[in-house]
């Protein structure tokens, strides 16, 4: 909930910022109490990144609309270092590979801004686990489904990271509890610059419960509240957002919504009130959902306040979030289909801008994913339309072997 998101709150989202094609997260689950082991696991992955997007300026393919990079990330866990306790390590490189020089005009994402080629650890964490809890302490990935307004991003080269400490306990049954104390993060563009979630407070720290019931069959529940202390002189914020989701068979439902308390923050300001829903289905090698989400003209915007790029509704694409983020209507039909080995998946957004300004755009997004080895890889076409403005094209490619 970074201070300088609030008071800009009209900042808008870099458009080359897009697109999140991640598979769908699960909900929250609580990792199994640290278990006796020894000696370390590594792994990572390689990734070549590629992206092109033209709007009014020049052709799709030309050098000064692409941007790309290269990167690899090397993961090592220890889940018993000494006596239960657990260590776990991640170092990051990006590289222009020299691309800047005919083929892109800069770095899609890079450590440091202006940089081609560095590495700096975007992970180094302690963990700790007793009985049925589990503490995780340090640099570390933040899941959207358990913090859905400080979550790591996949839609880039690697996923930026938060500084943090995590408990987890599942002590009541079928009942996750969550509590996180979140001081820092980092940039989605640039991995190694950090910054304050909350300027204000002594300690940058912004705290968050969640919880999780899944009591009966098919349902789960989860609630989340969040409290930024001292986030501007006036007082603190809170955010409460509720989330549900039931499945029957190849059928699912789900709703979201809460509201981000910004009234008396400072004279002027109110709160913001979203709502979601999205229903889906799957017909053997089909599957096809639904979604809408409405957000009110509050202050501000719904948007993960560790990066200031996505945002937690249902109807986030690969580049609309700068439309969906506050005061509209977006209805978003997605279908998908297996074939060729791997999936083929269409996506058509409309959103209604409420606002003075009156906007409205559509957005449709073209992607095929498929695994070979380890390698998977994603190829999409974006096709942004809007009522005032340039129409806008993306081309989108990525490979990741992962090791």
């Amino acid at each position: 909930m970074k201070k300088t998101l609030l008071l800009s709150v009209v900042a808008s989202t870099m458009i080359m910022a897009g697109g999140s094609i991640a598979p769908v997260e699960p909900v929250v689950e609580a990792p199994a109490p640290v278990a006796a082991a020894s000696g370390w696991d590594f792994s990572g992955q390689a990734v070549v990144y590629y992206q092109t997007l033209e709007n009014g300026t020049g052709s799709l393919f030309d050098q000064e609309n692409a941007k790309a990079a290269a990167g690899i990330q090397l993961s090592a866990v220890n889940k018993d270092l000494f006596a239960g306790i657990g260590a776990g390590f991640e170092l990051s490189g990006l590289s222009s590979v020299g691309l800047e020089n005919d083929v892109v005009s800069g770095m899609v994402q890079s450590m440091y801004p202006g940089d081609l080629t560095s590495a700096g650890i975007t992970q180094a964490y302690l963990t700790y686990g007793i009985g049925n809890t589990s503490i995780k302490i340090g640099r570390q990935q933040l899941p959207k489904s358990l913090s859905p307004f400080a979550f790591s991003e996949s839609w880039n080269v690697f996923k930026n990271t938060f500084e943090a400490g995590l408990i987890v306990n599942t002590d009541l049954p079928d009942t996750t509890l969550v509590y996180a104390y979140v001081t820092r993060s980092n940039d989605v563009f640039a991995l190694a610059d950090w910054s304050r979630i909350n300027d204000n407070d002594d300690n940058g720290a912004v705290h968050m419960i969640t919880a999780q019931n899944k009591s009966i069959d098919g349902l789960t529940l989860t609630g989340t509240y969040y409290l930024a202390p001292d986030f501007t002189p006036a007082d603190d914020l809170s955010v409460i957002w509720g989330d549900a989701k039931f499945a029957v068979s190849d059928y699912a439902i789900a709703l979201q919504g809460g509201t981000i308390l910004a009234e008396d923050l400072a004279p002027g300001l109110a709160d913001t009130t979203a709502f979601g829903a999205k229903l889906g289905a799957t017909f053997g090698m089909f599957d096809t959902s639904v979604a809408y989400s409405t957000v009110d003209d509050g202050s501000v915007p719904i948007v993960n306040f560790g990066t200031g790029v996505k945002t937690p509704l249902y109807t986030q694409m690969i580049l609309n979030q700068g439309s969906i983020k506050s005061d509209n209507d977006t209805v978003v039909l997605r279908a998908g289909a297996k074939a060729l080995g791997g999936k083929f998946g269409v996506a058509y957004d409309m959103t209604t801008d409420n606002s003075n300004v009156s906007n409205d755009t559509t957005e449709l997004d073209l992607t095929y994913v498929t695994t070979v080895g380890n390698v998977k890889m994603l190829a999409a076409y974006v096709l942004r339309t809007q009522d005032i403005g340039e129409d806008t094209n993306v081309v989108r490619f990525w490979a990741r072997y992962n090791f």
